[in-house]
């Protein structure tokens, strides 16, 4: 009698893996969190940055169709008077998440007759999502989020929530389909990032950095501040339009200044 041996592909193997978000493949990988974090890759480009004093959010802008409400595609949202969270990912997903961080950050000023901290929600958001990998009959969240905010002291956090469920606190980060190009460029530029100071020299620095590395034009970005027991504030689309000529004029400069030769 002879013996067939039938070797299986690494795309059979897959499928033997993903019918269920609580089924491990040989290698230990959750394939539907893994399918999630592709949708996020695939999702707008956001950063956020995080000043002494401020919280800068930096969104790619979809392009709106002429009959299309503008005011019904927003990719920024309140959690609370002091959270903001911005997103990359599936909007239905982040609508349903909004929706119960913020159910949970009032429900903590209810309970506790204070605000919350912003660890406190992004920790939840963060257990939201882990449950959502540990039961049949769900998927993950497909989203990214980026969370930020002040404490009832003044201080400023930023953190980022992965499909996984883990969170981590940066001082500038991003998520979406630039995010490799856009933390590599935010890496590199590291040294100045750490010392900024002010507002202005952040919006400055979201914009450059979507303009440098994601070829974005100021129609086709958003830039919001959040600053300490202030209103969330957009910034206008004039500013960012004369952010943006200048950034272009001192990239121009600089590349103008790195092709002249050296003096001996």
């Amino acid at each position: 009698h002879s013996i067939v041996f039938q070797i299986s592909s690494p795309t059979s193997m897959a499928q033997r893996y993903d019918r269920a978000v609580t089924i491990y493949s040989p290698d230990g990988h959750l394939l539907q969190v893994e399918y999630a974090q592709e949708a996020v890759r695939r999702g707008s480009t956001v950063m956020g940055l995080r000043t002494n004093n401020a919280i800068v959010i930096g969104v790619e802008k979809r392009s709106v169709g002429d009959l299309q409400e503008e005011r019904m595609v927003r990719k920024i949202c309140m959690l609370d008077d002091h959270v903001v969270m911005t997103f990359s990912g599936l909007t239905a997903d982040a609508r349903i998440l909004v929706s119960r961080a913020q159910m949970e950050a009032q429900s903590h000023r209810l309970n506790f007759e204070k605000p919350t901290t912003v660890e406190y929600i992004t920790r939840y958001i963060a257990q939201l999502k882990q449950n959502y990998t540990q039961s049949n009959g769900r998927r993950p969240f497909g989203l990214s989020c980026l969370v930020g905010g002040f404490d009832e002291d003044g201080t400023p956090h930023l953190f980022q929530t992965d499909p996984s469920g883990i969170f981590y606190e940066w001082r500038a980060n991003t998520t979406g389909r630039s995010s490799q190009p856009v933390r590599d460029y935010m890496e590199k530029h590291a040294d100045e990032i750490l010392t900024i100071a002010d507002e202005a020299a952040a919006i400055k620095h979201i914009v450059r950095t979507l303009v440098s590395v994601s070829s974005l034009n100021h129609t086709q970005m958003e830039v919001a501040v959040l600053k300490y027991r202030q209103p969330l504030r957009m910034i206008d689309h004039q500013v960012l339009a004369d952010l943006e000529r200048t950034v272009r004029r001192e990239i121009e400069d600089e590349a103008e200044a790195s092709r002249r030769p050296r003096a001996p």
